[in-house]
C-alpha cells in the first residue's frame, strides 16, 4: 500500500476529488494547510502601504491506496492540479506497512 499526501490550490480540490473518483480512489482525508514553497508569499499594495502574505493557503489531500492505483492517482492528481503557474503543489508517496479498519479491525 502507499499513501500518497498532494498539496494543491484550493480551488483545484473538486477536479482532483472527481478525477480521482473516476479513477477508483474514493476514500480520502482532506485538511486546510498553509504553507509557501518557492513562490515566497504574495506582495500587495494598499492605500495603506505594501504587505507580504508569506504563507499561501492549500488543501492536502491524504490517500491510502493498493499499489496498483499508484501511477493513476498520481496522473490523476497532476492533471487536474496543474494550472501551469508556481504554487500548484506537491505530490509524496510514502509506503503504508499496514491499515486496519477501527470497527471491524480488518
Amino acid at each position: 500500500m502507499k499513501m500518497i499526501i498532494a498539496i494543491i490550490r484550493p480551488e483545484k480540490l473538486q477536479c482532483v476529488k472527481d478525477a480521482l473518483k473516476a479513477e477508483g480512489v474514493h476514500g480520502m482525508t482532506i485538511t486546510n494547510v498553509r504553507g509557501r514553497g518557492e513562490q515566497s508569499g504574495i506582495k500587495f499594495t494598499t492605500r495603506v502601504g505594501e504587505f507580504c502574505v508569506d504563507e499561501i493557503e492549500k488543501v492536502k489531500l491524504e490517500i491510502v491506496i493498493d499499489n496498483v492505483l499508484e501511477d493513476a492517482a498520481i496522473a490523476a492528481i497532476k492533471e487536474n492540479a496543474d494550472t501551469g503557474h508556481m504554487g500548484d503543489g506537491r505530490i509524496f508517496v510514502l509506503p503504508v506497512e499496514r491499515s486496519i479498519k477501527i470497527r471491524t479491525e480488518e
